[in-house]
């Protein structure tokens, strides 16, 4: 909840007839009729300017057009004269299509609450007038499922606090639709489990349903340098490029990258998959330090679409060079030897090849005369792979739970095994499993398990004992996987190790 309370961008005059306060702003518990709550504030109150800005804002999207199906966009949700540019290369994608309806997800930013809402009113109100709500399939959304509900938290306007998230996307949609209904939900939960109850709900009334869109509303980093907020946020939409939803709702906020909408992003993610679709484009990227100009502290934006039947992303495996390989094993021993001599992390010197700056997920397993002696990596890429192996090589020494620390009479008898991982994958069909060739994660609720890829082979495995062994190494029983509230998600890993025998000395 942290990133989506940090999500509200400092506000500034919009133009010379813009409030320097939220306006329309009506304190209620119950309206049928939701008012705007933000116009005059994050985009212009006056309809002819509302349109103006638009209409100049989809003119200067430079979007290739394409006939391919569009199942969802993702959109950012700031002030215009922030985001308002970048917003429009989504909303460009959607002239000429026949879209009756548009569902939206935002996240609260005013309000908590554990459950997803689905606005129970009749309309959201814009300078540019009525947007009905289309109240049966609003009832239908809530009904499938005690996640999601039917509720004003999130949608209603208390005192002068107005939720954004949604209203802002409404003027665009406006201009490019005419005449469409919405459905508005706002995402109290953030949690992974509410993501994907949301998305697999949309995915089951959505399908075969070319009619309407998911909009996912979303600002990235927040506030940090210009140089920062870049290469978090292209880490960030390199996982949602690369169809990785797991990656984008673990690592959100847990310094690796920030997204305040990252939830919704997620359960649309999640849906899109179900509908057809897969590798998201990302149309457009900039941030308020392009936008407005201080780049001392930045919002980050984004553009993606989801088409349906999008082609496959480029797939070539990480590679490195014996060389490379060679010097993360080097870093590797280095580090378990200062640990267990000395104590302390080794720290080392950045090298000159550029493959080992990547940031890249990677596990490093310690054996002892062909036993397994310890294993700990990321799943995400948390560090540049030179540091992440450095750090998660000295965790498998120490820190592994099923081992007691190494010590410095074993330290000439360990081997070294260095996996580095590509990103995951949901899994729908686990037949689809390919045994030596994919590693496995399994996630349900709270319980999460992986097996690198190395390891059916090492176990004489085949698919079946595979499944039942991802399952038990998550602390579940062994049929976890037939669970409907299981996820297996594949990936690859690029493995190698030390050729060197160990010495008994």
């Amino acid at each position: 909840m942290k990133s989506a309370m940090r999500c509200v961008f400092a506000l500034a005059l919009f133009f010379a007839v813009s409030c320097t306060k939220v306006t329309n702003v009506a304190a209620t518990e119950k309206t049928e009729e939701r008012p705007a709550g933000v116009a005059g504030a994050f985009y212009p109150a006056d309809p002819a300017q509302l349109s103006a800005f638009i209409d100049h804002a989809l003119a200067e999207a430079a979007v290739q057009s394409s006939d391919k199906p569009l199942v969802a966009i993702v959109a950012p949700h700031a002030g215009y004269q922030f985001s308002g540019s970048v917003a429009a290369y989504s909303y460009a994608l959607l002239k000429g299509r026949p879209f009756k309806r548009v569902v939206i997800i935002a996240p609260s930013h005013y309000e908590y609450f554990e459950y997803s809402s689905v606005y129970d009113g009749d309309a959201y109100i814009t300078p540019l007038g009525r947007v009905p709500v289309d109240r049966d399939f609003a009832r239908r959304l809530a009904a499938s499922g005690d996640r999601i509900r039917l509720s004003q938290s999130g949608h209603r306007i208390t005192g002068s606090t107005a939720e954004h998230a949604v209203e802002v996307q409404l003027p665009f949609l406006q201009k490019v639709l005419g005449d469409f209904s919405i459905v508005p939900v706002v995402m109290g939960d953030q949690s992974y489990e509410a993501s994907r109850a949301l998305g697999l709900a949309l995915a089951k009334l959505l399908k075969n349903d070319p009619s309407t869109l998911i909009v996912a509303s979303s600002d990235l980093s927040h506030y940090h340098g210009y140089d920062e907020a870049v290469r978090m946020d292209h880490k960030l939409l390199q996982a949602i490029e690369d169809d990785d939803f797991l990656t984008v709702s673990n690592n959100t906020g847990r310094r690796v990258w920030e997204a305040c909408g990252a939830a919704p992003i997620v359960a649309t993610m999640i849906a899109a998959q179900r509908l057809g679709s897969s590798h998201p484009k990302l149309l457009k990227y900039a941030n308020s330090g392009d936008t407005f100009g201080d780049k001392s502290r930045v919002v980050g934006y984004s553009a993606i679409a989801f088409f349906r039947q999008q082609e496959a992303a480029d797939d070539r495996p990480f590679s490195l060079s014996e060389s490379e390989k060679s010097e993360l094993l080097r870093i590797a021993l280095a580090s378990v030897d200062a640990a267990v001599r000395e104590g302390k992390a080794y720290d080392p010197p950045a090298p000159v090849m550029p493959s080992l700056l990547q940031e890249r997920g990677v596990f490093v397993t310690l054996k002892k005369h062909g036993e397994l002696r310890g294993c700990i990596g990321y799943t995400a890429p948390v560090l540049p792979l030179y540091q992440a192996v450095a750090e998660v090589a000295r965790l498998a020494a120490l820190r592994d739970p099923r081992f007691p620390p190494v010590s410095q009479s074993e330290l000439k008898e360990l081997q070294y095994e260095i996996s580095v991982l590509s990103s995951f994958h949901h899994l729908i069909d686990a037949n689809q499993v390919r045994v030596g060739v994919d590693g496995l994660l399994i996630r349900r609720r709270d319980s999460q398990g992986i097996l690198l890829p190395q390891v059916p082979a090492e176990e004489g495995w085949d698919r079946a004992a595979f499944l039942e062994g991802i399952s038990q190494k998550a602390g579940l029983e062994r049929t976890a996987w037939r669970d409907p509230d299981s996820d297996l998600f594949t990936f690859t890993a690029l493995v190698f190790s030390d050729k060197r025998a160990p010495s008994r000395d």
